[in-house]
């Protein structure tokens, strides 16, 4: 079977993605605008096999205005102004690697070498944020993150912020790598978050392990 999902589906059963298409079923009756569409709110599990997660990043809900939002957490595609978190993560990339990040806001790049850019909520109404933490995304993004635990391979996860951090009950094998910091929004990121160094670390650690180091600069 020529499946795109086909190692998820191996990790967190075919009934996952059956809730997930009753949650789209019950988002079309709505008839509001929602992002990012329908077609792209897997597009982190599809850009990263299960079998491929070197790095988990968690956001907690998609951007919530047009052309922002494209399946993977704090990214946009290019073109698309810099929204201040993404801002925040290319200053403390440059101040902890030396990358200049700024020319490409799409990190579908860092996807595809294992980052798994996962948002706790998949989807958003335009221009109100957090307004679909209760239509049962939480449960369903709490299990990739069960099955995450459950990887022979040792994995970063990388907690920015209280919402994200609220998960690390969930990581419990101690082969895992927890990094956590305040959130890069400009509201928090002078708390902590700049100068965390969770790039350097999270290679450091990749290397110790025998695993090839994230190319931060794609």
């Amino acid at each position: 079977m020529n499946d795109e999902f086909l190692t998820w589906r191996n990790a967190l059963g075919t009934d996952w993605f059956q809730r997930v298409a009753e949650i789209e079923q019950r988002l079309l009756r709505t008839h509001q605008r929602i992002y990012p569409d329908a077609q792209h709110r897997l597009e982190a599990l599809r850009l990263t096999p299960y079998d491929h997660v070197k790095v988990v990043i968690l956001g907690q809900d998609p951007y919530h205005q047009p052309r922002q939002a494209h399946g993977l957490a704090f990214s946009v595609l290019n073109g698309v102004q810099t929204p201040p978190s993404l801002a925040n993560i290319f200053t403390e990339l440059w101040h902890d690697l030396g990358i200049d990040h700024r020319q490409s806001t799409n990190l579908s790049g860092w996807a595809t070498q294992g980052v798994l850019l996962l948002n706790t909520s998949l989807s958003v109404v335009e221009s109100q944020p957090m307004s679909h933490q209760n239509v049962g995304w939480g449960p369903l993004t709490d299990e990739i993150i069960v099955a995450l635990n459950q990887h022979s391979q040792p994995i970063v996860f990388i907690l920015w912020g209280k919402p994200a951090q609220a998960k690390k009950v969930l990581i419990t094998n101690p082969h895992h790598l927890i990094l956590e910091s305040p959130h890069p929004s400009p509201l928090s990121a002078h708390r902590g978050f700049f100068g965390c160094k969770h790039f350097s670390k999270t290679n450091q650690f990749l290397k110790q392990i025998g695993s090839s180091p994230i190319e931060w600069s794609w």
